[in-house]
């Protein structure tokens, strides 16, 4: 029989940890996403680290600023940018106050409330593509702005708490580049995944943007 995942909540503990050691232990981890139209969960199949100072990829790399904020404050808070005037992507912050360091969450599998994310996710063929890129994944759990900052180690009530779940063997997590990253960033094999999983999204190097002309 197999087990059923552990509704434990996460401690602050968790993401008070160098975020090489965090990211790769977050798959198989059960994100709750709190709506006024129900709950949402979703089984965390691919993430990336961003190491703060340590990383040209990041955020943080060059310094606080109004946007990354957060990412300095407490670990187990929420990161949410805004990209390409478009999307919203969502982050753990780890490591101490200061040290500016973070989890993108890349993919996961839609384990409840799927009925509401399809309705967020209309352009999604099959349930595997509803949380299948991190702006899907954002997109599916009604995930923007509004939740920059949000305390993931909160009370019961917070719109967003990570569960043990079910965390995956040492044998089944894969790593590799970073999908997007340019620069000297490119280099690091910080992307995460279960291996075979079919909600993870596929690979791809950066390509620079053309200007028109």
């Amino acid at each position: 029989m197999i087990a059923a995942p552990d509704r434990t909540p996460l401690s602050r503990d968790f993401f008070d940890r160098p975020v090489l050691e965090v990211a790769p232990d977050l798959l198989g981890r059960t994100l709750v996403r709190r709506t006024p139209d129900g709950p949402i969960e979703l089984r965390l199949t691919e993430v990336e680290a961003y190491d703060g100072a340590n990383d040209p990829g990041s955020h943080a790399f060059r310094g606080q600023t109004a946007r990354n904020t957060v990412m300095f404050g407490p670990p187990g808070h929420v990161y949410v940018y805004f990209t390409y005037g478009m999307w919203h992507c969502m982050n753990f912050v780890c490591g101490p106050p200061g040290r500016a360091s973070g989890v993108l969450l890349r993919a996961g599998e839609i384990t409840e409330g799927a009925e509401l994310a399809r309705k967020r996710r209309l352009s999604a063929r099959y349930d595997k593509e509803l949380a299948k890129g991190p702006a899907r994944l954002a997109t599916a759990l009604g995930v923007d702005r509004a939740l920059d900052g949000a305390d993931a180690c909160g009370p019961t009530d917070s719109p967003l708490t990570v569960l043990r779940g079910t965390p995956v063997p040492a044998d089944q997590v894969r790593k590799g580049p970073r999908t997007g990253v340019s620069g000297d960033g490119a280099v690091h094999p910080w992307r995460f995944w279960i291996a075979d999983d079919p909600t993870v999204s596929p690979y791809r190097a950066h390509t620079p943007r053309r200007r028109s002309t």
